[in-house]
């Protein structure tokens, strides 16, 4: 490989690629700075510095309008920069120059263009706002570019049509997550803050099924029942409203009776009358309802209960307005209700879980990975993973977990111990026959 002679030509576009470098650093602090700043904090700036901090507000307003220039930009630089070195390797080294300079575009772009410039912004994200703002804001400006930005994305618009690309950059609901996470790291937020944003974005991906009491734990009267029957299950369990089963198979549910009325009419002497005749309309729900939406339905229509039926019309549980809100603030416990522990810690380094309990649930508190896209419960993912129904103490071990049927009630799962048992690695064939141990 022999050099060429280098000559002012040479160095004049040598000049050009490090100034194409330099611009494209700051692109990269100004994207990224920027994009750290709220709208409220940008306000704040701009109370303490009006010149710099007005134009930061004007772009974190509508970040879209400032996004898409600025990676156009980007976009062209940096092929700008690749176009030229190429061209001066290529003289410079003869052949060898196109790999030479294949090479260094990769490592400087990504290096010095992208990483430490964005790492920079991460950590002095309000600096690199400042600093930036107004550049960032000319350019934007630049009609040229902003009408070059425009034809573009109604060029992506024409070819994905619908939404297309016309609002902007999006950010998916993980993102999100992140940067949640990202704040109560860097203390901007408190935990208890963090925990509720976090239950707000996943209440939207909630269904009804996943919160509510299922069937076999119902509170339920039969439709004959007195007033005084009726009044004494109301007090016994601590329930205000009481589902009223019956109809042609007597497996329905026909209304609904409120421990309000049943006093009322229990103290006017009426307590051999059946409580049917106090009972209101009933509604019901499909399933996969989401509790987002029932919770405004609740709000709107003033009633507190629904009844939760499947795909057949099979009654498979209730849910409450305090269900839809124990989603969003954790659960509401008042002065007589008997608190049950879900997941309970033992003294032996294993857990003790109810069989309702959503599988979400015990991997935050396990920090695992176990699935639940076939199934919501404990109970559901042992009595799946076995495909039958279990005896008390069959086990089956996912993700390094073993799980153990601990009480059953018929054929429902009660509780489940849960052990650890590391990560599973492959056994030897067994010489003796297979036991109903099911590992993965």
């Amino acid at each position: 490989m022999i050099a060429a002679q280098f000559t002012s030509q040479d160095g004049l576009l040598l000049g050009i690629i490090v100034l194409l470098l330099v611009l494209l650093a700051l692109l990269a602090v100004a994207e990224t700075g920027i994009n750290r700043i709220s709208k409220i904090k940008a306000e704040s700036m701009a109370h303490d510095d009006p010149r710099r901090g007005k134009a930061l507000v004007r772009l974190v307003e509508e970040p879209e309008k400032f996004l898409n220039p600025v990676l156009l930009t980007v976009n062209v630089l940096q092929t700008a920069s690749a176009f030229l070195s190429t061209i001066l390797l290529d003289r410079l080294f003869g052949p060898w120059g196109l790999v030479v300079g294949f090479v260094l575009n990769v490592g400087i772009l990504f290096v010095f263009t992208e990483a430490v410039p964005k790492t920079w912004a991460v950590l002095h994200s309000e600096q690199a706002a400042k600093a930036t703002a107004r550049p960032t804001l000319w350019l934007v400006k630049f009609w040229p570019l902003r009408l070059l930005t425009q034809a573009l994305i109604g060029f992506a618009n024409w070819i994905l049509p619908g939404k297309g690309i016309k609002e902007g950059p999006f950010v998916s609901e993980r993102e999100l997550l992140g940067i949640v996470e990202a704040a109560a790291e860097d203390e901007v937020i408190e935990h208890e803050e963090r925990e509720l944003i976090e239950s707000i974005i996943e209440f939207g991906d909630t269904v009804a099924r996943e919160v509510m009491v299922p069937r076999p734990d119902m509170i339920t009267l039969p439709e004959d029942a007195t007033i005084s029957t009726a009044l004494d299950v109301a007090i016994a369990h601590g329930n205000s409203r009481l589902p009223l089963q019956g109809g042609d198979d007597g497996d329905d549910i026909v209304g609904l009776v409120f421990a309000k009325d049943l006093m009322r009419a229990e103290r006017e002497g009426r307590g051999d009358m059946p409580a049917f005749d106090l009972s209101r309309p009933v509604r019901f729900i499909p399933e996969n309802k989401p509790v987002a939406r029932l919770m405004r339905e609740m709000q709107a229509e003033k009633f507190h209960l629904a009844i939760v039926a499947d795909e057949y019309g099979e009654v498979v549980g209730l849910i409450t307005l305090e269900d839809c809100l124990e989603e969003l603030v954790g659960e509401i416990v008042d002065e007589y209700d008997i608190e049950d522990v879900a997941i309970k810690s033992l003294p032996d380094g294993d857990y003790l879980v109810e069989g309702g309990v959503q599988v979400e649930d015990l991997n935050e508190v396990l920090e695992s990975r176990l699935p639940d896209e076939e199934w919501d419960t404990v109970g559901g993912l042992l009595f799946g993973t076995l495909e039958h129904v279990p005896e008390v103490g069959e086990s089956v071990e996912l993700e390094g977990w073993r799980f153990i049927a601990e009480e059953l009630d018929g054929r429902r799962i009660k509780r489940v111990r849960v052990s650890h048992v590391g990560p599973t690695e492959p056994e030897p064939a067994p010489s003796e026959p297979a036991t109903d141990d099911v590992r993965h």
